[in-house]
Formats: structure tokens, sequence, C-alpha cells
């Protein structure tokens, strides 16, 4: 009889005589059923767990615009692949089907004006894609996530994600390895699980698992591969080695991740954590900037020489655009304008302008976006094109960075007082409302607060300088450690709300509460990232027609996010909420609002302190410095953790010794059978068989491992001749005569006639346990004291077993080599008989 066809099954019943001739007798030749369903529930499998891994991606790239091409890639390749099977397409000729439709939609995509007809692939396409790879690795080089999905980072993932659909796939069908299909999820995810502090997340993780046994369980239920579709076919073996292999698959996803150089806390998915392949040497708003605060050794230095009497904020980026999940800039690339020779503000500036002259060398420090003091009305010496936003005056470049770039910029700033500020009681003109913009599921927390903090000030200034008292009281306390520790390192609302509640955190989150609490009593506010105040070099830099300056020098670790609030005829006005850090400008300490009651005097001796010309040293990463007053440090964090890791190492020690007494006590403490069981044809008394696995064991442990080549008789010949059972005529004698008790039941189970029956049964469990004891009881008395501790916490026997089972991937892998090489030559072969023979 021939197995019956699966239902979906792409391998039909072979018919005779060759395609496209009839039978001998004249009929018609029979129609072979169809593939069925088979390929278009893969394909929409497959397209389900790529595109939930690439959930995973968000946070990595900024916002969701990337998504969209991501989708259509995803899609088309599947589709392609789908139609291609169902018109019984040679697996070859579908693999290269797909790589075709890959370059058309990303030519269509992102090459449309050098492509034929907006879709074939021409030399200028090619050219076009080299420049989408350089701007991909130049996003990746200088910028930290979350960064811009510009078209070259998003060319580069949806040619990427498309290659894994067509890997998944040809892993999936024609190899008929749908377990290994997880691997190429796991790479997706491996980029969030390194980089993001958040990790990979729940709906990354989801979506990818989703995915993945959506495609197993597809491939378990057509089974295409004719090897799976002999007798039972979908049989219960098989559904439970598909659950298996699942289930292992996803435990795997859980556990390796804990062994990731760089690890902070939580778990995958979730979890905080810091990439372990360093930190960039450039600065990328905002979440990974306590990375670079973190980061133990300082990268990307820059140094520089100024006219102005003391060190500079070096400004980066302006960050404007808060949607609720996240702070960003809002690169406005339609009102950007070229050049950065003449800079002009997109507002008016009444009263004194001061001028400066600032020299800077970008050195190693890598980033599209160009480091300058505040406000720039020029930059000179700059290489490539630049381009800069009337709205925020941040200066960036789309073809270049700032990598060893040297430039001169002259910077126009309003004189800033406390009188000037007070005076500024006009409605803001001319501002953008994006600047006022706060999401609607704003938290209670942090309107409450903004309007208790602020419910005495008069103005705005008053209500600045209230909501920056705040911040830098006694009540805050700056940590690079507690928001990871807390899991809010980050800047979304909230992360806000649970900031406002613990009050310990760093730059990122003192300037974002500002910023929002600002906006929620009408100031308009944005956040500016760049660089505190740095240090002294003991340099000195000549300006052509300005003489000398002394040179100063910052790096990651000096990397600072600050508020600037918007005040009518003086502009974007900076405040420094964060304590120990920066410098408290004048015009917003203390001393300088008129009747003055404050009766705090540690936070008025901050706050009326000028700015020094050397700037106070910077805090060393890693090392908290409370405000003074601060609360202690409560201790029982620290000791659960100490007890946790006391438990969990007592668990891992001990974890040798109890596995090797659970086998003990299943192979000896078996329920005897009943009696129908034991009286039907075949039955075997398993008694004799696991006590001499037992016995083996044992002299595993104790140094006398038996040999595949050694019977049974003589393995036990020689464990009664050796020095480990004791001398005969002894004490020991009861262990020889176990030990030959126990190979004569396991040689007459093995290789006699064995009389079927359940009498004598619980007997025979009792009397093989009791000589098991008597044997292990002599091994112990025989044996030193090291090799009794090994055989107590470090058996053998248990540690054999357990590498061979953590070597079970690698053998695997080999496998999988194996079957990918035989099937690639297999193809090659097939290839080579479609082309034209040489005659």
């Amino acid at each position: 009889m021939t197995a019956t066809s699966h239902r979906g099954s792409s391998a039909p019943a072979p018919t005779s005589g060759s395609p496209g001739q009839k039978p001998a007798d004249g009929s018609p030749r029979p129609q072979t059923p169809g593939p069925g369903p088979y390929p278009w529930v893969m394909a929409g499998s497959i397209v389900v767990a790529v595109l939930g891994a690439a959930l995973s991606l968000n946070g990595v790239l900024r916002g969701w615009a990337w998504f969209m091409p991501l989708i259509t890639t995803v899609v088309v390749v599947a589709l392609t692949l789908a139609v291609l099977r169902a018109l019984r397409a040679q697996p070859l000729l579908a693999t290269l089907g797909s790589f075709a439709s890959l370059a058309v939609i990303l030519s269509f995509t992102f090459c449309r004006q050098e492509s034929l007809a907006g879709f074939i692939p021409t030399p200028g396409t090619f050219t076009a894609v080299g420049r989408h790879i350089k701007r991909a690795a130049e996003t990746v080089v200088s910028e930290s996530a979350p960064v811009a999905p510009n078209a070259g980072i998003v060319f580069v993932m949806c040619a990427c994600l498309g290659l894994l659909v067509i890997l998944i796939d040809a892993l999936a069908v024609p190899l008929s390895m749908p377990a290994a299909s997880g691997i190429g999820l796991l790479a997706v995810m491996v980029v969030p699980a390194t980089i993001k502090p958040q990790s990979v997340g729940v709906a990354g993780f989801i979506g990818a698992a989703v995915g993945y046994l959506l495609i197993l369980g597809c491939s378990h239920w057509f089974a295409p591969d004719a090897r799976l579709q002999s007798g039972s076919g979908r049989g219960a073996g098989q559904f439970k080695r598909s659950l298996v292999t699942g289930g292992l698959a996803l435990a795997l996803t859980m556990v390796v991740p804990l062994a990731i150089p760089g690890f902070e806390t939580g778990t995958f998915p979730q979890g905080s954590r810091l990439s372990p392949w360093g930190t960039s040497n450039g600065l990328n708003p905002m979440i990974t900037l306590g990375n670079s605060l973190r980061s133990p050794t300082g990268s990307g230095r820059i140094t520089y020489a100024t006219s102005a009497s003391g060190p500079l904020y070096l400004r980066s980026v302006t960050i404007d655009h808060f949607d609720g999940e996240t702070w960003a800039p809002d690169d406005r690339a339609a009102e950007r304008r070229s050049g950065a020779d003449r800079i002009e503000t997109g507002y008016s500036v009444q009263g004194e302008v001061v001028n400066t002259v600032t020299s800077v060398n970008a050195g190693l420090f890598t980033s599209p976006y160009l480091p300058a003091p505040f406000a720039p009305a020029s930059v000179n010496g700059l290489n490539g094109r630049w381009t800069w936003d009337p709205a925020t005056l941040s200066i960036m470049s789309t073809e270049t960075t700032t990598r060893a770039q040297r430039y001169v910029v002259f910077s126009a700033a309003p004189k800033i007082t406390a009188q000037s500020l007070a005076q500024a009681t006009g409605a803001p003109r001319g501002i953008s409302e994006d600047f006022l913009r706060i999401p609607g599921n704003l938290p209670d927390i942090v309107r409450q607060t903004a309007d208790s903090v602020t419910a005495s000030a008069p103005s705005n200034y008053g209500k600045a300088l209230a909501l920056q008292k705040y911040l830098r009281s006694s009540e805050f306390t700056y940590s690079l450690q507690a928001p990871v520790q807390n899991g809010y390192d980050g800047n979304g609302l909230s992360v806000l709300a649970d900031f406002l509640a613990v009050k310990s955190g760093y730059c990122v989150h003192f300037s974002s509460a500002m910023a929002v609490m600002a906006r929620a009593e009408g100031i308009p506010s944005r956040i500016a990232v760049g660089y505190a105040p740095g240090r002294l070099t003991g340099e000195s830099v000549a300006l052509v027609g300005q003489g000398s300056f002394p040179e100063y020098e910052v790096d990651a670790r000096d990397a600072h996010a600050w508020p600037e609030l918007y005040f009518e005829g003086l502009g974007w006005v900076p405040f420094e909420p964060t304590p120990s850090r920066g410098v408290v400008p004048e015009y917003a300490t203390e001393s300088s609002v008129a009747g003055n009651l404050s009766t705090n005097t540690d936070e008025k001796e901050v706050l009326t302190t000028p700015a020094p010309a050397t700037p106070a040293p910077v805090p060393l990463p890693g090392v908290e410095t409370p405000a003074a007053g601060s609360a202690p440090v409560n201790p029982l964090p620290i000791i659960g953790a100490a007890a946790a890791g006391v438990v969990l190492l007592l668990a891992f020690l001990w974890s040798p010794r109890l596995s090797r007494t659970i086998l003990r006590r299943r192979r000896l403490n078996r329920k005897p059978p009943d009696e129908a069981d034991a009286l039907a044809p075949g039955y075997k008394d398993p008694v004799p068989e696991l006590a001499w696995a037992e016995l083996q064991d044992l002299a595993t442990d104790y140094g006398l491992p038996s040999t595949p080549s050694e019977t049974p008789r003589h393995f036990s010949a020689r464990l009664r001749s050796s020095s480990a059972l004791g001398d005969v005529g002894g004490m020991d004698d009861a262990a020889h005569a176990a030990v030959y008790s126990l190979t004569s039941d396991f040689e007459r189970q093995r290789y006699g006639r064995q009389a079927a029956g359940a009498q004598g049964t619980a007997a025979r469990v009792t009397a093989a346990a009791t000589r098991i004891a008597v044997v292990r009881e002599s091994l112990r008395n025989n044996a030193r004291w090291l090799v009794r501790f090994r055989a107590d916490w470090l058996p053998p026997s248990m540690m054999q077993r357990w590498v061979h089972a953590l070597g079970a991937p690698f053998r695997a892998v080999g496998r999988l080599g194996r079957t990918v090489g035989w099937r690639v030559a297999r193809w090659w072969r097939t290839l080579r008989g479609l082309l034209p023979q040489r005659r």
C-alpha cells in the first residue's frame, strides 16, 4: 500500500510517463492535486514572524515612519514566494524569484528615479544604493539610538529583513528545518537587546514568538516534506516534538541574554542594559545620554578655546518635539537653510548683545549635529555641506559628520539679567506652537506638581525660577543608577511621572521635567542637548585677530541636557535644574530675585554662587553625589539582593547533588506494575536494568567508570576485584555479594527468558534498593575524603550528562551544516542539469 498524501502536500504522487506525454492506453494523463493553502499559510506565518520581530526595533529608530516600507518589502517578498510555490516552481527558481522581487521593491521604494520604469534596476540604481549604504554606515557610526529614520538606514533594514524572509522560507520549506528559522528571528532581536535601554520589549517578543510558533505549526500541519508523510503523518509524537522544540527555543531566548556582557537589570525581553560594544563617539538624544554618562572612560573628546570670560555650554541639538512617549528633535527638513556662514534667528531680540568667538576642534567626536555655543551667527572652516534650522539654530549635515572638523563659531547672544527677564511679560509672538504642545494624557502628578510649585509666582520668570528651585532642592538627588534600577531610564510621560515620584535621576529627567511643567504653565520650552562646561587643558589657543585664550575640553562624561524657556524680547533662555551638574546662570540664582526670603541655607549657598572662571569638578560616572540633607539610602533592597545572590549560589552548588539524588530515587523507588500489565506478552521487569544503571553510575562517581566495550560480567569482575569495594572476607563481603546479585539479575533480564507475573515485584524492588545501598556504603567507606566529596557534590555521572546536554546545540548546528551542504550540492546538480551541455 502506498502512503496517503497529506492535505497541502507539495510532493504529489508520481505518475507514469514523462511530463507532457499521455499514458500508453491513450487516456488523459491524471491531474495531480495542487499544493493547496500551504504556500499561502506559510507565507503569512513568515510575515507575522518577521514583522513581529521588527516591532522590537522601535526605539532603535525614532518614530514609526520606517515601518510602512518594511511592511511593503516583507509582504511583497513573501507573496512572491507563495505565488511561485503555488505554481509548483522548483525550490531554486522560487528562491531566485524572491531575490528578483526584493530587488524590484527596493528599487521602486528607494531608487525610483534612477530605475527604468521606476522599478527595474539600472547602473544608476546601484549608484543610489551605494549612497544609501554609505549614509547608513555613517548613521551607525555617528549616532546612538534612537536614530532618525533616514533613507539609508531604512533601506538597509528593508533589505536585511527581505533577505531574512528568503532565509526563513528556505529553512522551513525546501530544507524542512522550520525550527532553525528561529535563529533569524533572534538575530533581529539581538539589535534592540544590546542597544535599547528597554531591551526588546514585550510587543516585539510576543510578535516574534507567535510568528515562530505559526511557522512550526504550519510545517507540522501540512507536512510538505515526504519524509514526514509516512505512517502516522501528523502523529502525536511529531506534535510533541514541535511543542518541545518551540518551548526550548523560547526558553533559551529568556536565559541566554543573562550571559550577555553589559546586562544591567531585568530580564529578556524587558530590561535595561548597556551596549556590550561600548559607547559611540557621538552624542544622540535622549535615552542613551545615560549610557554616555555611565561610561567609565570619556570618549568623543572635544577641545575649544573661547573669548568668553569662562567655559561655555556647547549645544549640539535641540529637542522640541514631544509626543508623550519620547522627546525627539524635529529636523524640519523643508525649512532648513543651506550654509552655516550666515545664520539668523527667526525671532526679534531686544537689548544688549554679547559677541563671542570660539574655536572648536571636534577630534573623534562623530555626529551629524554640530556642537556650538548659543546663539551661533556664523560658522567658518567647516568641510562638507551643512544646514541650519531658523527655529532652533541647530546645525546639521546629511552628507558628512563632525569627525576631524576644525571650525570657528561667531555667536551673538542677548545679555540676560534678572531685571530683563522680570520685564519680559509680553505674550510670546512669532513662536511656533510646537514649543507649547503637550500630550492630552499628561499624568496628574505632573500637572499637580507644576501648579503647586508655581502657585505663588506672579510671572513666567517667577514660575521658571520656582520650577528650577524645586528640582534643585534637597528633595531630589542626582543618580545615574536609580532610573535603571527602578525601570524609568527614558524620557516619556510615564518615565516623568516615575521620576517625580522617586525624585532621583540625571540631567535627562530633570530637564524634561522642567520643560514639560513649563509648558503646562504656558511657557514655551525645549531641551538643549550637548556638553556642560568642561575643564582646562593647560594649553592656550591663538585666535586670529582676537588674541590667545585658554583651552577647555569635554567628553562623553560631560554629556548634558538642560531646558530652554522662551521670553519675549530675549529669545531662548537656558536654566539649570539638575543638581550637582553644570553651572546655574547668574540671572537664575536666588540672589537675583529682590526680596528673597528663603531660609534654606544650604540651597541658597548653591544657588547664589556665581559662575566661576574654572568650573567645579564633574562627578565621576557611577558615583552618585546626593544633595545636602538628602535622605539616607534604604538598605533593604541591597540586603534583599545580597540574600537572593546567596540563595542562587547555594542552589547552584546544590544542584548536582540534588539531581543525582532525584535520579537515584526514580530508579529505585518504582511502583510495582498492575497484574494485567505484568501478564501481558513481551513484558519485562525494568527493575534489574534500572538497578544496573545505578550501579554503573555509582562506580563512575567513585572513579571506576565502565567502558562501551565491556560486558556486564567483565565490568562486575573488575569492580569486585578493585580496592573500591574492599577485600573479600572482611566487612565488605555483603557489597561483593550485592554486585554479583545485581549483575546476575541484569544478565537474566537482558539475555534470558523471564517468567511473566507481578508476584514478587515489590520484593525485587526492595531487594535491588537494599543491594545498591550496601554497595554505595562500601564505596564511601573505602574512598578517600576527596573522592567522597566529589561523589556527593560533583558526581561525575551527572556532570557527564550535563556536558552532553550542553553540547547538543553544537551537534545540532553541525547536522544543520551538513544538511544545508547536501541540499546546496543537490541544487547545484539540478541547476547544472538545466544548463545546456557543451558538445
